[in-house]
């Protein structure tokens, strides 16, 4: 092929360096690269696995068959391993719907509302899951698929539009494997940050539970050496503990508001940052209305320094207890029976100064306890922005390996 005769297709911004001279771009439509899939589920007791958004595919107790009534099963899709399927419900995080790829089961059954499809063989999966999942194309995408109208969530799109996308390739094969083969280390050194992470919160969730009396008893199951003949602890209703500063709080719409440096708190953290501050000194602060109340959900934190907070959340200053002690008891238990009203529900000042907490005998064991888990929220911070930066790093990096497509090409 002669210089002139070359595709017009961009090329991305980052390519390896083995094929930055010899290989070109093209594209082909969606349906270009795979096979529809039309073969209907023909056996009612195969276990389903339905899809969802931000999860892919996930196994169901029940067998499929057992609540489908005559023939209905037959007219949902059979998927194998290696097949995909497109799901039209948009979120913030996939506007132009969700593309997964069935490979931890090896079957399952998707209802006519997903497209689905079989790549043929020359195409690497991995490249087409990053295509989508990638934000430089995404964009291409959404212009491509979510211009239909929605109904109930779903986006409009039939199949020819949703097949007619266009896909940017790589001439060679080999360059698409590579582009695979690199995002891919990148996915498993993630998935390995955020097994880590995981790991971390499920240690500290135990961690909190013994260094906690159990409800009705005055001694934790694990206890510091030197604390161990401390003696009992002594439950203390949170009016006995702390000073109580709602009368301070200011509430300011969003209208209102002018933007500035200072964090504008709510129920259950900074909703917002503003211009002024009325708070310069360090609080805890609770969900009145409009947070989370069930154990490890975020009912209290820790505010300091110079911040705004609103009428949705009560404000608190510990004064018989370490302020990271009560954040760490109320954020362990499920405050929510002290919780009342639906519409919204609500955790009143009254039912608020009526929570018991269990106490240590002595602010030195307080104060123990408070620097481990302490230490253990850095390192879990640590690992938590770890594991952003490689998410963003591969957001960049595949802003980069996709080539952006032109007018001509499918796009503006």
């Amino acid at each position: 092929m002669s210089k002139d005769d070359k595709p017009t297709t961009p090329t991305p911004r980052l390519r390896f360096p083995e094929f930055r001279e010899t290989s070109y771009w093209h594209t082909k439509t969606l349906d270009e690269c795979c096979e529809r899939i039309s073969e209907k589920v023909g056996e009612a007791e195969l276990t389903p696995v339905s899809i969802t958004a931000g999860k892919g595919f996930v196994a169901q107790d029940k067998k499929f068959g057992r609540d489908i009534s005559g023939d209905q099963y037959s007219k949902y899709i059979y998927l194998r391993r290696g097949d995909f399927a497109y799901n039209r419900g948009n979120s913030k995080r996939f506007p132009q719907g969700c593309v997964y790829q069935l490979h931890e089961f090896d079957e399952a059954a998707a209802s006519n509302a997903f497209f689905c499809f079989r790549l043929d063989d020359e195409y690497d999966p991995r490249y087409f899951l990053n295509l989508f999942e990638s934000n430089a194309h995404g964009r291409q995408l959404v212009r491509d698929i979510t211009s239909s109208a929605r109904s109930n969530g779903l986006l409009n799109i039939n199949a020819s539009t949703f097949y007619g996308i266009k896909i940017p390739l790589p001439a060679e094969p080999a360059e698409q494997r590579k582009i695979a083969e690199c995002l891919g280390s990148l996915d498993d050194w993630i998935t390995a940050e955020t097994e880590a992470l995981a790991a971390l919160r499920r240690h500290k969730t135990g961690l909190m539970q013994q260094l906690f009396p159990r409800p009705g008893e005055t001694r934790p199951r694990l206890r510091f050496p030197e604390f161990r003949d401390a003696g009992e602890w002594t439950a203390k209703t949170i009016d006995k503990l702390c000073h109580v500063l709602n009368n301070r709080r200011v509430p300011v719409t969003t209208a209102d508001r002018v933007p500035g440096p200072f964090p504008y708190f709510g129920a259950s953290g900074i909703v917002d940052y503003v211009n002024d501050f009325i708070f310069n000194e360090r609080l805890v602060l609770v969900g009145e209305d409009g947070a989370k109340w069930q154990a490890f959900e975020p009912t209290a934190f820790i505010a300091e320094g110079q911040y705004w907070v609103n009428n949705h959340a009560h404000v608190l200053d510990p004064h018989g207890v370490v302020d990271e002690l009560l954040v760490a008891y109320l954020t362990l238990t499920d405050v929510g029976g002290f919780v009342t009203g639906a519409a919204p529900p609500k955790l009143t000042l009254g039912s608020l100064k009526k929570i018991p907490v269990p106490v240590p005998p002595t602010e030195a064991e307080q104060h123990r306890i408070a620097d481990c888990l302490t230490s253990l929220d850095a390192l879990i911070a640590g690992r938590a922005e770890k594991l952003t930066a490689l998410l963003v790093h591969k957001r960049g990096l595949m802003q980069q390996l996709f080539p952006t497509l032109n007018a001509a090409e499918g796009g503006d």
